[in-house]
């Protein structure tokens, strides 16, 4: 595992400019295997999640050749489809959630895909029903081999039109049954379809390729299906987690920072909601600055009952977010409810924090109270090791905050979806260094 180690209690200052979005990069790396045209990606991030992806699709037969930082062209014009049924891909597939967006479009383009059980971070139940039941809606049959852990869906005649209805709004299955969707014969409706800003950008790219979709931006998509698609180019948003990292950051530090181009358009609740944990920001033209406060008040209810911050899909805030919002409420003057409806077992990181002298009340797998100490009593230094991409940076965070030397061990999940994090870091003044494993 790899370790940082990160000297607490200094100021930062100057300009971060966020990563290309994460989620959506995944989301459109598997959509290149729709064409067999070229189709060229610009601001993909330098993480592991997404390059454990490019390799997947290396190995699945995709021509990638790298145009410069963060510009890549595919070209799936002769796939392998083999290797869907070989031990490398039970075991890559198996490490990337991801990985799962990738049976859509082989299954629209060559009638079946396969996919193992996908790993990812360990924050509770994510089933993979709306998929399937996705796909099968669409005509596809599914098969599940229980020992192997190994799914399958497969329709030799192609896939055939169909509303539906999702159980949940789901933003990698809506990805998943509109890339399916796409080439399908007749018209396909969507129903609690997701809406997030990820999944516009790729029912977009969809689009530019040839497909028919409308709705785009609405929980209800009216997909018409096309023969085939072409290529086009695509250049990813900029990543609304990371920018939401940077406010949380700028303000656990109190620090003055810039966070550079982050599409003010696409951010939705999240400059609002830090602004009701009394955080300062400022818009300018398409930046946000953060200036220096040295503390910060938590807004009530009119009523005066206390806030309380929760997770709901698009246009809700984002559950992404809510350990750093935790975390920042750590040091806020007032307290805070949050409530993680999505993800059971995101809140399990807190008894780091506590470790740190945090005053957290965990009240159930879904709530914690978090009652501020307003920098009268600074967190303090300890060792400790991340468990997923999320409580990792809010954990980094809390460490860059805190009095003395923090240890952050398993910093892998941490790279998983934060580009060069620590070097981004000292560029502002932070005091981080990347131990050997």
């Amino acid at each position: 595992m790899g370790t940082f180690q990160i000297e607490g209690g200094h100021k930062l200052k100057g300009e971060i400019r966020p990563q290309g979005a994460k989620n959506e990069a995944l989301q459109i790396l598997c959509a290149v295997l729709l064409t067999s045209e070229e189709v060229t990606i610009d601001n993909i991030p330098d993480i592991l999640d997404v390059n454990k992806l490019i390799g997947i699709l290396g190995n699945l037969g995709v021509k990638i050749q790298k145009l410069g930082k963060r510009k890549y062209t595919f070209k799936s014009d002769d796939i392998n489809l083999a290797y869907l049924e070989s031990e490398l891909f039970k075991k890559e597939g198996s490490s990337l959630r991801g990985s799962i967006m990738i049976v859509g479009p082989l299954l629209a383009r060559f009638g079946k895909g396969y996919i193992p059980r996908p790993g990812g971070d360990k924050i509770g139940r994510r089933r993979l029903d709306t998929h399937f039941e996705g796909f099968i809606k669409l005509g596809a049959t599914f098969r599940y081999n229980k020992e192997e852990r190994f799914y399958g869906v497969e329709a030799l005649n192609g896939l055939t039109g169909s509303y539906m209805l999702l159980d949940q709004a789901s933003v990698t299955g809506t990805a998943n049954i509109v890339m399916a969707a796409v080439l399908a014969k007749g018209t396909t409706t969507i129903y609690n379809a997701a809406c997030e800003p990820y999944l516009q950008q790729l029912c977009k790219m969809l689009n530019s390729m040839g497909a028919d979709i409308k709705g785009v931006g609405s929980n209800m998509l009216v997909i018409n299906g096309v023969k085939e698609l072409g290529g086009c180019k695509h250049s990813i948003l900029p990543d609304m987690i990371e920018i939401g990292s940077w406010i949380g950051l700028a303000a656990m530090t109190r620090s003055e920072i810039t966070i550079k181009d982050v599409s003010w358009e696409n951010l939705g609740l999240i400059p609002n909601t830090f602004r009701k944990l009394g955080i300062k920001l400022e818009k300018r033209g398409d930046d946000i600055y953060i200036p220096e406060q040295e503390s910060y008040k938590i807004q009530g209810y009119i009523d005066g009952s206390t806030l309380t911050v929760s997770d709901a899909p698009w246009p809700g805030f984002t559950p992404d977010l809510l350990s750093i919002v935790l975390v920042v409420c750590t040091q806020a003057k007032g307290s805070v409810l949050i409530h993680q409806k999505m993800f059971e077992s995101r809140l399990f990181f807190v008894d780091k924090l506590i470790d740190m002298g945090a005053r957290i009340i965990l009240c159930d797998p879904h709530r914690a109270t978090v009652i501020g100490h307003n920098f009268e009593s600074m967190l303090r230094a300890t060792t400790m090791v991340s468990p997923d991409i999320r409580a990792g940076i809010s954990l980094l965070i809390a460490a860059l905050s805190a009095k003395g030397t923090s240890i952050i061990h398993n910093i892998e999940q941490i790279d998983r979806g934060y580009e060069n994090i620590d070097e981004r870091l000292r560029a502002i003044g932070a005091k981080i260094t990347r131990l050997d494993s």
